[in-house]
């Protein structure tokens, strides 16, 4: 027997596919590792974008719910005491608009529910005309709907362009701490032409006109100027007087006083004739129109209007404001 073994055919061929096999596994097992590791990231990907989805679902909802993007929705049935609001400045970008008051009221008069309205009012004043377009359009609303009577609550203050337009009610009730007239118009600004003498700084305008740069605050006044605003502010001040005596009548006391601008507290008003009672908005739903069950009609602001109409005046006014000359018609 010999010593020398024969080697077995097959061996060379297995350790030949070992060899050869042996580095396709290692790549095989990481690619696999790998590609599970990338399935794993993008699940979690996945989740994390459901979950982000959700939550965003979730605070669009809570948004909408508390801050109303849709605006107040009026929801009528029976019997009811209309209320609109009025609150705070009379101006064309403030909550107080003639539009938003106006459209309020129409919507309160032509409810086939509507016992009676309520203006609840609670103003310093403001623009002349935005108070003369809701003294208007209460006294056309009460000729339409002479059924419907309209009531003005007054809460702290209801003076001047707030009176203006609580004229035109058929009453008007206030709390006895209420303050009430204030029947006036004024026209404020400044002047620096004394700091700029001290200070040694020129003021350089032309204009083309000769009052074009009427009551500029860097130029000096002229009694030209105060004659002619003097006049103005009489005219507007004889509208609005007409306005209350129109609206309250032969219930108003006429004194000198009566129209110089003096305000009063809510009792002494009632004797003055420029109110005709006390009471609140529930007193008055309860008592007076008999309808205690009381539904708002206020024109409620959207989030997205009130942020459309703050950039649209800061666009609009901005510069205006920024170069006003002389100050503006207030009825306050």
């Amino acid at each position: 027997m010999s010593d020398k073994l024969t080697p077995d055919p097959q061996e060379p061929a297995a350790t030949s596919r070992a060899s050869s096999t042996e580095p396709n596994w290692e790549r095989a097992a990481l690619e696999r590792i790998a590609l599970a590791a990338i399935n794993e990231q993008r699940a979690a990907r996945r989740w994390r974008i459901f979950f982000r989805f959700v939550f965003l679902v979730v605070l669009i909802g809570i948004a909408w719910a508390v801050l109303d993007f849709s605006g107040e929705k009026v929801a009528t049935g029976g019997r009811h005491t209309a209320l609109v609001t009025l609150d705070g400045e009379i101006a064309a970008e403030t909550n107080a608009n003639a539009e938003d008051i106006d459209a309020a009221l129409a919507s309160a008069f032509d409810d086939a529910g509507t016992a009676g309205v309520v203006l609840r009012c609670n103003s310093p004043g403001g623009s002349p005309v935005q108070a003369g377009i809701i003294y208007r359009e209460i006294r056309r609303l009460r000729a339409k709907y002479p059924a419907i009577p309209l009531y003005v609550v007054v809460g702290d203050m209801c003076a001047s362009g707030g009176y203006y337009a609580a004229a035109a009610a058929d009453k008007i009730y206030v709390d006895k701490a209420s303050i009430v007239g204030s029947i006036g118009v004024l026209m404020d600004g400044f002047g620096f032409t004394g700091l700029m003498d001290k200070l040694g700084i020129q003021r350089r305008m032309r204009t083309s006109g000769e009052n074009k740069g009427f009551y500029d605050p860097f130029s000096p006044d002229t009694p030209k100027m105060d004659a002619h605003a003097q006049a103005m502010l009489d005219e507007i001040h004889a509208q609005f007087i007409d306005a209350v005596k129109q609206g309250r009548g032969k219930r108003l006391q006429e004194s000198p006083e009566i129209f110089s601008g003096l305000f009063w507290t809510g009792e002494k008003s009632v004797q003055l004739g420029l109110a005709d009672g006390f009471g609140d908005t529930d007193y008055v739903a309860r008592e007076i129109i008999k309808a205690p069950d009381v539904v708002d009609y206020t024109v409620k602001e959207s989030i997205t209007d009130r942020v459309a109409r703050k950039f649209g005046a800061a666009v609009g006014s901005g510069a205006v404001r920024a170069m006003a000359t002389i100050g503006k018609l207030n009825l306050r």
